[in-house]
């Protein structure tokens, strides 16, 4: 089962956004932060993920450093519509099982009718969103993804 939470290691690490700089105490996974924030989906989700919108990237030593701005926009969108066109209706099955939890297991979600590439894509389609919201609401989206 892959929880939220559970049994975790604490790190005080210090991530960098446009607006500050501040400490966030992180628990054990790989994270994304500035001017959109999450964590890769556990052994389902590549660090590098959000390379598949098409992005300006940096790698560094231990983080990738993203950039959009609205040239990107168009595709984001379009890697978004793939993604929809992939999943097809079982978008709206993957949706309507995650509105009603918090974690899930392997079992039950096969169970479910997803696949672990499903859910790799789903993964991917929701970072996806972050990113288009953010560059239609700010003009641009810059985040470090932890390797």
């Amino acid at each position: 089962m892959y929880w939220n939470l559970g049994k975790h290691l604490m790190n005080w690490e210090k991530f960098g956004n446009k607006n500050n700089n501040t400490l966030k105490n992180t628990i054990m996974g790989r994270y994304y932060n500035g001017d959109i924030e999450g964590k890769f989906w556990f052994g389902v989700q590549s660090s590098d993920a959000a390379s598949r919108f098409s992005a300006s990237a940096e790698c560094e030593a231990s983080f990738i450093e993203y950039y959009f701005n609205e040239d990107h926009l168009q595709e984001v969108k379009d890697e978004l519509q793939r993604i929809e066109e992939i999943l097809g209706e079982n978008l709206q099955k993957i949706k309507q099982y995650f509105s009603e939890r918090e974690w899930y297991d392997d079992s039950e979600m096969h169970e479910a009718g997803i696949t672990d590439n499903m859910l790799s894509e789903y993964a991917d389609y929701k970072l996806g969103k972050k990113i288009e919201e953010c560059i239609e609401r700010e003009g641009q989206c810059q985040f470090y993804a932890e390797i």
